[in-house]
């Protein structure tokens, strides 16, 4: 674990090769065992491998960003994670959950990345519909996109540890 913890990187250009299903469903369950608040689970995924509405929410990010680009730089599978603002414990409960993803995805030779505005796109009239449309229901904030994929290149390098990261008390 520990090493696992120390060699995941951020992916920024992918394959367009699919994840297999079973793969993406190991990865999902891992992120549903993220610690959370008292047990609550206010968090939820919702797994995106369609690519249509994988594109329609990468437009809506982009247009949020100021950009044309994809802002999932070709990722074939987003993640989205939100969760229910009703829970006082809601922001950590939902980026435990993409610690989670990310770290499972490099555990099964994937690469991922955590990319923003999520909280943004489901504020947003297009988001709601989304979330409408699946079923989804009560008030949810988006926490983060983790999107993933075969890594299309060289694996970033590890920058050093800043000075004074951890100040020992003994």
């Amino acid at each position: 674990m520990i090493k696992e913890l120390f060699e995941r990187r951020s992916i920024r250009r992918y394959k367009k090769d699919m994840i297999p299903k079973e793969v993406l469903e190991r990865i999902v369950r891992a992120g549903t065992y993220a610690p959370t608040g008292r047990n609550l689970q206010a968090p939820i995924i919702i797994a995106i491998t369609n690519p249509e509405v994988r594109d329609r929410l990468s437009k809506l990010n982009a247009s949020i960003m100021g950009t044309d680009g994809d802002p999932f730089y070709g990722a074939p599978v987003v993640l989205v994670v939100l969760a229910d603002k009703a829970v006082p414990t809601y922001v950590y409960d939902g980026s435990l959950v993409m610690g989670n993803l990310m770290l499972a995805t490099h555990n099964e030779g994937v690469g991922s990345c955590w990319i923003h505005r999520a909280k943004e796109e489901f504020e947003l009239p297009e988001g709601k519909e989304i979330l409408k449309d699946l079923g989804i229901e009560g008030d949810y904030e988006g926490i983060g996109h983790c999107i993933i994929g075969y890594p299309d290149g060289e694996i970033p390098v590890a920058r050093p540890r800043k000075d004074n990261y951890v100040f020992w008390i003994e």
